[in-house]
């Protein structure tokens, strides 16, 4: 049984604190697909002059490059002084995976999957150690299920559909949120909320059996 936490954590305390507060307003979020020595940023809720000089403003960037523009989200590569986004080490010493990662309004959105409780006790207690107030806002455990079942629940199952048809997993996205949610009838947040419950799921169910089966070899 893995187990998935959910961390708030100051941004001054851990990474891009400058250029949050300099962007007011903006979301940061981690790419999924993020290189293990470049992170990958979205950036939302701000224009490019004003991401560009949160960037510069911010005293752990040292190189940044423009990958990609919407009309509602900027993809940043970033290179940082040390080489690293700081909390890795923290979170992801003990094997753990690194779920999804959004900052704005001077905080840290984490969600990270642990194999067990024992080593997810292990994170915060380094996360501590290292001088970081995080609140551990949720913590779940998840067991798999079999290969012809699925947890998604009808309205995440059209949620997905609807994002795979009309071209939202795509980059540059063929449809922004707001849009998609207007296709479906739904507020943004209803979406959100759908979207992230729906890929907790969905990683739960693929990762899991791996992952019980490299514990019992």
């Amino acid at each position: 049984m893995s187990t998935i936490a959910e961390f708030r954590l100051p941004a001054v305390e851990t990474t891009l604190g400058t250029a949050i507060e300099h962007a007011a307003g903006a979301t940061f979020e981690l790419e999924s697909s993020v290189s293990k020595t470049r992170p990958s940023l979205w950036v939302s809720g701000v224009d490019r002059e004003t991401a560009n000089a949160a960037f510069e403003a911010d005293p752990s960037v040292e190189e940044y490059d423009l990958l990609v523009e919407t009309e509602s989200r900027l993809l940043f590569d970033v290179s940082f002084v040390d080489e690293t986004m700081g909390l890795r080490d923290e979170l992801l010493a003990d094997g753990g995976s690194l779920l999804e990662m959004w900052g704005t309004d001077g905080w840290w959105q984490v969600r990270v999957r642990f194999r067990n409780r024992d080593t997810l006790t292990d994170a915060y207690d380094r996360l501590e150690e290292a001088g970081i107030s995080a609140d551990l806002r949720r913590v779940t455990d998840v067991s798999g299920v079999t290969d012809n079942e699925t947890r998604l629940t009808p309205e995440q199952q059209e949620a997905l559909e609807a994002a795979l048809e009309h071209g939202y997993f795509e980059i540059p996205r063929g449809i922004s949120m707001e849009e998609l949610a207007g296709e479906l009838g739904i507020s943004h947040q209803a979406l959100s909320e759908r979207f992230r419950r729906a890929y907790e799921t969905l990683v739960d169910d693929e990762l899991q059996p791996a992952g019980e089966q490299s514990r019992a070899e």
